[in-house]
């Protein structure tokens, strides 16, 4: 007989742990009810196999969250109960490990459960924010605008993700490509001048030198060089996985020279547009400022939230713990205040979002334009001093043969 994990509430609001052998979900649900018990979640215990091929293999792409949560929102604002809604959903889903997932949360509601514990059982799947909104959405009885407003702020999220991905694309392709043809020049093409330049006996400029030593360096030690880069990302994998590489990488990563205005106003837009669609979907503003810093993914966020709850937690302002961190500028910081004081926390932070999302889009068409030429620039170069280095000694020796003759 299969053994359930379940959470569930006593009368007094006590949580409840504990495991229960039944034939199926409802029988749980049935014998928990019989102790007057609020049941929360009901898991079946998964052995060492289902483990290994279980839920940490399903994939779920951000459009096809976004396509699922759109039906779902039209299915029940058109009156479609949502157990039929989520079984149609789960028919059609081509998709087949979240196939699977959708089918245990119809086995759940089917059970009793509210769609959001249901959901909440696939936190890999469905992010805390999702199931707080969707709670948020059955206690006011609007669940389908919720589920509308939430399929609104992923799509914002996939486009912004789009944006940073087009920028980040084109100079890692042209570093690797310069790279390539810089080693497959120094390894494969160099060698070959070589041989010719020393039966010939050429007195070799000092840039030619350089070149063939760097070529030498590369032939012997080519495995020692592999070995090292793969050692070194390993490592900072590794630390970056750490809280204090965490913190480390972050801080780089928003200081950079290039790249960092651009990641900056990414995490704000971040911030902003997940704070607002919480606090609009009827999230407390703690709750909000909790699942907000959980999934900001910056350390540096998560720091001035810590910070902002604290301060609310006190009955103090939101605003003033935030403008103590150089992550957001006055202007942010100065309008989040003002939404305070006017009661209207969460259009100044639309607003602010909406801001940003457009400085996103700016700076990755400024980027764009600067980078292609910069890219093309170095490759010339190097491609251009290589092929310098190569035909010096050549020229010198036309000069030499010129002279003699």
């Amino acid at each position: 007989m299969p053994v359930y994990n379940y959470v569930a509430q006593d009368n007094s609001g006590q949580e409840l742990k504990g495991q229960m052998n039944a034939a199926s979900r409802e029988d749980v649900v049935i014998q928990l009810r019989q102790k007057q018990l609020i049941v929360i979640t009901i898991e079946q215990k998964k052995g060492l196999l289902q483990m290994e091929f279980g839920e940490a293999k399903v994939k779920v792409k951000l459009d096809e969250m976004v396509i699922f949560t759109r039906q779902l929102s039209t299915m029940i604002s058109a009156g479609i109960p949502l157990l039929e809604s989520l079984e149609i959903l789960q028919d059609q889903q081509a998709n087949q490990g979240f196939a699977k997932v959708l089918g245990d949360v119809v086995d759940r509601v089917r059970s009793g459960s509210d769609l959001s514990t249901a959901l909440a059982a696939h936190l890999k799947i469905f992010p805390k924010i999702y199931v707080s909104m969707v709670k948020a959405g059955e206690a006011s009885g609007q669940l389908d605008v919720i589920l509308t407003r939430l399929a609104e702020y992923q799509e914002a999220t996939a486009k912004l993700r789009r944006e940073i991905k087009s920028a980040m694309t084109y100079p890692v392709i042209s570093l690797a490509m310069i790279f390539g043809i810089t080693g497959f020049l120094l390894v494969g093409i160099i060698p070959k001048f070589k041989e010719i330049f020393v039966s010939l006996g050429v007195d070799l400029p000092g840039i030619t030198v350089g070149l063939l030593e760097l070529s030498d360096f590369l032939q012997l030690y080519w495995l020692e060089l592999g070995g090292g880069l793969i050692g070194f990302s390993v490592f900072l994998k590794v630390y970056a996985a750490t809280k204090q590489g965490r913190r480390h990488f972050d801080f780089v990563k928003l200081k950079s020279p290039v790249f960092g205005p651009l990641f900056q106003k990414v995490a704000i837009s971040r911030f902003t547009r997940t704070f607002a669609t919480l606090i609009r979907s009827g999230v407390p503003i703690l709750g909000s400022l909790e699942i907000v810093g959980q999934t900001s993914g910056n350390t540096i966020i998560e720091d001035a939230v810590r910070a902002s709850m604290n301060n609310v937690k006190q009955g103090e302002s939101l605003a003033d713990p935030l403008s103590d961190f150089w992550v957001f500028p006055p202007m942010v910081t100065k309008m989040i205040a003002i939404g305070e004081r006017a009661g209207a926390l969460e259009s100044l932070l639309e607003k602010i979002s909406e801001f940003y999302d457009q400085q996103v889009s700016a700076s990755v068409e400024t980027l764009t334009s600067l980078i292609e030429p910069l890219m093309i620039g170095v490759m010339g170069f190097i491609v251009g001093g290589i092929v310098l280095a190569v035909f010096l000694p050549i020229f010198k020796l036309q000069e030499q043969l010129a002279r003699g003759g």
